[in-house]
């Protein structure tokens, strides 16, 4: 076993020959390599299935000896100054290595069936397969250093990921504006990083606590300056986490492959920040102020993230939110000191938002079949609805993790989340309300993408369609045909429109459907002649068994992980898996692990979560489900509705909420006035000052030196008549200078 433990260090590299490969390939044998790209898949997912298979040893080892390996080197010495690198294996880092490997896994799986129309395939699976390698890293790295650098190699590997199409303005603006964001809490990690060593001197987070406790317990440290540093080192998992201020450039981040998305922006980049913040807990547990800080920004984020979320048209986008929304609930449950809850989400909303992009990206590739390939067009929700008919085996997985999200059980969000919730209540009643509310905008969200997605029909129109692609976008109709109907009560998309379509959308008096025409329409879709054949779908089609194996397997994963969490024992002892894995670990609400379990209050707990989803499911189906023959006959509702003065206010708040979402909380607005603007403006302003003011100055000494210089040569001729006159002139001002002027 402890032959295992010391060359554990190799586990982050094995994924690192498939990019080394590759790039040799393309620059030795760059024909041979491209011709043969499908087979670079293959070594991607089976190195990275080692590293699986190994991190699951390694992780039963933990829960049966219950230790803690770690293995350091010197890599440099200097009279007192030590750098060492090493691997820690700890359960914190078994449960990301797990994680990262068996999602990355099934996003490989799913890329290369996903991928391969595309060009960059082969510059897919490289920046793929380097990223793997640096997300293991940076879980398995021993020290603050170590992690940094793996830190910015994640961050670099984003930024290529996200602008992967470069060519496409949109996505290279997503990716630049990703990586300047990521910039500015990276810097305050590494001040962070270097002003705790400067307190204590040493890298190693086995040391760095027991050093701080014995600093502290001497009073020989400033708590001023601990304090900062903590919250510097916060402000990295604060921007890779994408909490609340520096969150802006998650949902530009879809911009990139929607794989990208399941993988780096669900299940690990994201989850850095989490993990960053578990491993630094024994830290901020003994530094003031700083755990009431990182639970303030994590409630702060789950409001923010679920209520911006509500009105995003873009599927991606309103997922994006939704993993901004439970990242703000894993920061929270750390905060309060739950670690154990905070780990349990983490797993379960990895794989249930893994299961939803996959399951959108399917979606998005059966919509490029009938409008092309645009993005503004394939992946709004508005242009979609009835796909239920056409992917339905898609239609399943991706009800299975929108239940998951919303906490319905016995899925595996629902066991995570509730645990949350009640550890909010022990924390702070505030919290708790905000949360149980947040809870339910999740429902509704969630649900609102599903039924826009699925249910109804499909607001495309085919009639002007030829099967032929002129430019990179097709002419559809954003509504389709319009057909009258009857005057009833319905609730037309809402919170999907601008405000010019927003007119009288709740009362609306028209209804829009699909041409027949195109319901049994054949159009070929057409790859990259190079790459692949032509294939013919009928509109809109299944996705290949690739795509949905993998979709498959994420969510049986999504059905039972939940089960790792969830306490077997009758008589109430917490056994566990997840408990055992943590055991010991940090977990201020409930310290002991083998408290008994009360399962009369897990019911009643329990009962009011699920209420709460079922709420938020609710009203979603009320507002979007478009089978409105169901709400003629609540003459109730539409009695309430058809009053004026109820119509008008419910008219207003349904805009100031759509608003406030769509406008993402005009959070980007005021950056880019008060931020990219303000700094814009500053910086003419300088380069007016050093023009106008310093090189003024400098140019001006230059310019008189130059006039005077001009105005001497002709003084200085040789003449002694010229220097007399020029005598006589200076003795007569000085004369009646002191004629005038004298005492």
């Amino acid at each position: 076993m402890e032959y295992t433990y010391h060359y554990s260090w190799i586990l982050p590299f094995l994924p690192l020959p498939v990019p080394m490969l590759i790039g040799m390939g393309l620059l030795l044998f760059p024909t041979a390599t491209k011709n043969l790209r499908r087979i670079w898949a293959f070594p991607s997912i089976f190195l990275l299935s080692l590293v699986m298979i190994l991190s699951i040893y390694l992780s039963i080892q933990q829960i049966n000896r219950s230790s803690i390996y770690q293995y350091v080197w010197a890599w440099t010495i200097n009279n007192d100054f030590s750098l060492e690198f090493g691997h820690l294996i700890d359960p914190l880092t078994s449960i990301m290595l797990i994680l990262i490997t068996t999602v990355g896994i099934m996003v490989l799986f799913y890329s290369d069936n996903y991928m391969s129309h595309d060009q960059g395939y082969l510059r897919f699976f490289a920046y793929m397969s380097f990223f793997n390698t640096s997300m293991l890293g940076l879980v398995t790295s021993s020290n603050l250093i170590q992690i940094y650098i793996f830190w910015e190699l994640v961050g670099m590997c984003s930024y290529l990921l996200i602008g992967f199409w470069f060519t496409r303005p949109i996505a290279a603006t997503a990716c630049q504006k990703a990586f300047v964001t990521n910039r500015v809490g990276d810097f305050g990690l590494l001040l962070g990083i270097l002003g705790l060593y400067w307190i204590t001197g040493s890298f190693e987070f086995r040391d760095l606590v027991e050093i701080l406790n014995n600093l502290i317990y001497n009073n020989e440290v400033n708590f001023l300056v601990l304090t900062l540093c903590a919250f510097l080192l916060f402000a990295g998992a604060v921007a890779k986490s994408a909490q609340f201020p520096l969150h802006v450039w998650l949902p530009d981040a879809m911009e990139g492959p929607t794989p990208i998305s399941a993988l780096i922006h669900a299940a690990t980049m994201v989850a850095a920040g989490i993990f960053l913040v578990a491993r630094l807990l024994p830290l901020f547990l003994i530094i003031p102020y700083i755990m009431n800080f990182i639970s303030l920004i994590g409630i702060i984020t789950v409001l923010l993230g679920a209520t911006l979320a509500l009105a995003q048209k873009d599927i991606k986008r309103s997922l994006a939110y939704s993993t901004m929304s439970q990242l703000g609930y894993m920061m929270l449950a750390l905060g309060m000191g739950s670690y154990r809850a905070a780990l349990f989400h983490l797993i379960t909303h990895a794989y249930s938002k893994a299961l939803l992009f996959l399951g959108s990206g399917s979606i998005i590739h059966s919509m490029e079949a009938i409008v092309g390939y645009s993005p503004d067009k394939s992946q709004n929700m508005v242009l979609m609805g009835g796909l239920k008919k056409h992917v339905p085996l898609t239609k399943i997985a991706f009800l299975v993790g929108t239940l998951s999200l919303c906490g319905v059980p016995p899925l595996a969000c629902f066991w995570s989340k509730d645990e949350i919730l009640n550890d909010s209540w022990l924390y702070s009643p505030s919290f708790a309300i905000i949360a149980c509310c947040t809870a339910g905008f999740t429902a509704f969200y969630m649900f609102r993408i599903y039924l826009l997605t699925f249910e109804g029909h499909l607001n495309v129109n085919f009639q002007n369609y030829s099967g032929q692609k002129s430019s990179s976008f097709y002419s559809i109709s954003l509504w389709g045909k319009e057909v009258p109907k009857k005057k009833n009560f319905r609730l037309l998309t809402l919170l999907t429109m601008n405000n010019n379509e927003r007119t009288s959308f709740f009362w609306n008096k028209t209804y829009y459907e699909i041409d027949s025409n195109g319901k049994n329409m054949i159009r070929p879709f057409i790859t990259i002649p190079h790459f692949g054949p032509q294939k013919t779908f009928r509109y809109p089609h299944e996705s290949d068994d690739t795509m949905l194996f993998s979709m498959f397997v994420l969510g049986l994963f999504t059905l039972l992980i939940g089960v790792v969490g969830i306490p077997f024992n009758q008589e109430g002892a917490a056994l566990d898996i997840l408990s055992k894995l943590l055991n010991p670990s940090i977990n201020l609400l409930h310290p002991n692990s083998n408290d008994s379990f009360d399962w009369y209050e897990f019911v009643t707990n329990a009962s009011f979560s699920v209420s709460i989803a079922f709420l938020g499911i609710f009203i979603a189906s009320v507002l979007y489900k478009p089978l409105y023959s169901s709400l003629k006959h609540w003459n109730l509702l539409n009695f309430f509705f058809k009053r004026s003065p109820n119509r008008i206010l419910w008219d207003k708040i349904i805009y100031v909420i759509y608003d406030w979402s769509y406008n993402r909380g005009y959070i980007d607005t005021f950056y880019t006035i008060f931020l990219i603007r303000g700094i814009r403006g500053l910086a003419e302003l300088t380069h007016f000052f050093d023009r106008r003011i310093i090189d003024g100055i400098i140019n001006g000494f230059g310019l008189t030196s130059f006039f005077f210089g001009e105005g001497i040569k002709y003084v200085g001729v040789g003449r002694i008549s010229s220097y007399l006159l020029l005598y006589f002139v200076f003795v007569l001002i000085f004369v009646l200078i002191f004629y005038f002027f004298k005492p």
